[in-house]
């Protein structure tokens, strides 16, 4: 019997942590942007995580969509990349869940 219970929990520690990695990675930055601050946004019902370094801003979507297209996702993660430095944004490439922006902030940098 207590063969069986040390097994499940054995079984129970390790299907946990194999549910939680994938989780864990799901709103991580790209290495560039590694240790930004964050700003959770929010625009027309896509959240974002969007972090700034220089003259460009990374927005990762972090909520479920279904089927999300990329042309309204990149006019979202446009206006949270604005929200978030204050300066408008030119360009924008990236797929439906991760997107760089290039900041046109003058001379300054972003917020």
């Amino acid at each position: 019997m207590r063969d069986i219970i040390g097994r499940a929990v054995r079984f129970r520690s390790i299907f946990m942590f194999l549910l939680a990695v994938p989780l864990a990675a799901c709103d991580t930055a790209s290495p560039h942007f590694r240790g930004q601050a964050v700003q959770r946004i929010t625009v027309e019902g896509s959240v974002f995580e969007v972090r700034l370094r220089g003259s460009l801003a990374e927005a990762v979507r972090v909520n479920p969509q279904y089927a999300p297209r990329l042309g309204p996702i990149r006019n979202r993660a446009q206006r949270a990349m604005e929200m978030a430095s204050g300066c408008p944004v030119r360009d924008v490439l990236g797929d439906q869940a991760v997107l760089v922006g290039r900041l046109d902030c003058g001379s300054g940098e972003a917020a």
